[in-house]
């Protein structure tokens, strides 16, 4: 899959877990939050109300950072297959 073909598929991926109305587990939601802020170059230290939260993106964060913004679209995609296409 080209670039572009995998930045469409990540947008559509994207726009599925926006309009997901079936309940994601609290490590997958963490595993495409980082792939998400990998994918996307955002990857400032995350802030929030509750510091154990914002503890656990972090780590999130920190497990994903060997991947570049292309795989982790390609992750992030994989995963939204895996686990809301069913």
């Amino acid at each position: 899959m080209n670039s572009e073909k995998i930045q469409q598929a990540f947008k559509e991926a994207v726009s599925k877990v926006n309009g997901v109305q079936k309940a994601v587990a609290v490590d997958t939601k963490l595993k495409l939050y980082a792939l998400y802020k990998i994918a996307t170059n955002n990857q400032q230290h995350p802030s929030g109300e509750e510091p154990h939260i914002s503890a656990f993106k972090a780590n999130a964060l920190f497990q994903a950072k060997h991947l570049n913004e292309l795989q982790a679209m390609q992750q992030y995609i994989a995963i939204v297959k895996k686990e809301l296409d069913t």
